[in-house]
């Protein structure tokens, strides 16, 4: 469906439809100072700046928007799995979820919010995404096993926050989680008993860690505040310069302003569903100034 198409079904103040030049489809949100954006390829999160904010979410300036091709930054959906393929190699990296067409269901306002909902109904799956735009952040993913037998899937939600210098902050609420290194072969780490500060390329992918996450960011001289549900896995990732330098819808310029920081189930919290299940999981992201 087209942007025109949309604004006809969907006429919500404060919210604007719009085409690419590549022929993506992408919602502009504008209201009481904050705004949002999404597209609906990936029914992917690219911009949410709460009022009086500066950008929260960052989106790599040199990413391509393209059909079929990720975009880099904003909030991927993961699904139905994270990292490459566990048995095709030529499988798409983190699973389909990110780079298909998703089918926009509702636009809705109220207390000061708007909701978009949207859905995608892959073989054997049903899942809904719902990115609410307010003074807060709230998205929800579920997933139902539309199938007559077990299923099992990764998912995250893969945030890329916008920081001051990725060399300055650091990620309060895993101290107490034992992790997976992806830049060290798999290895598995112990807790590291205090909070997380990046100092080289990170990979990490921490297990059972449910709680509550802040990145606390001097440089921007604010905290932002990260809630889960449904979610027992939280991935941190850094490219780092080397990297960063080698991939080209990213660039050498741009790794020092982001951190990923992301809700999921992923690695040993990979989840099994049963016939008929539900299985939904929320994150909740606000900022708040740092004292």
């Amino acid at each position: 469906m087209r942007a025109t198409e949309l604004h006809s079904r969907f006429r919500v103040p404060g919210v604007e439809f719009a085409d690419t030049e590549h022929g993506l489809v992408r919602a502009r949100v504008s209201l009481d100072g904050m705004t949002g954006e999404l597209f609906l390829q990936g029914a992917q999160v690219t911009q949410w700046q709460p009022a009086g904010q500066t950008p929260v979410i960052f989106t790599s300036p040199s990413t391509a928007y393209a059909p079929g091709k990720a975009i880099r930054g904003g909030v991927p959906v993961i699904f139905p799995w994270f990292g490459p393929h566990p048995s095709d190699p030529k499988a798409p990296q983190h699973g389909f979820a990110r780079t298909a067409d998703w089918r926009l269901d509702a636009v809705e306002s109220d207390a000061g919010a708007v909701t978009f909902t949207l859905s995608l109904t892959p073989d054997d799956f049903a899942v809904t995404y719902r990115a609410r735009f307010g003074q807060e952040l709230d998205l929800e993913l579920t997933v139902r096993n539309r199938s007559a037998r077990e299923l099992e899937f990764e998912e995250a939600l893969h945030t890329y926050f916008t920081v001051s210098d990725v060399e300055r902050v650091s990620v309060l609420g895993l101290e107490g989680g034992s992790f997976i290194d992806k830049t060290a072969a798999m290895q598995r780490r112990p807790p590291a008993g205090k909070p997380l500060s990046l100092t080289k390329e990170t990979d990490s992918v921490y297990l059972d860690v449910p709680g509550a996450l802040t990145i606390d960011d001097p440089g921007l001289r604010r905290r932002i505040a990260i809630a889960k549900t449904g979610a027992a896995s939280t991935i941190v990732w850094n490219p780092w310069a080397e990297k960063a330098a080698a991939m080209a819808d990213l660039g050498a310029a741009n790794w020092r302003g982001f951190v990923c920081v992301e809700t999921g189930n992923a690695a040993d919290n990979r989840l099994r569903l049963a016939a008929g299940g539900e299985h939904r999981l929320t994150t909740r992201i606000a900022v708040d100034a740092a004292t």
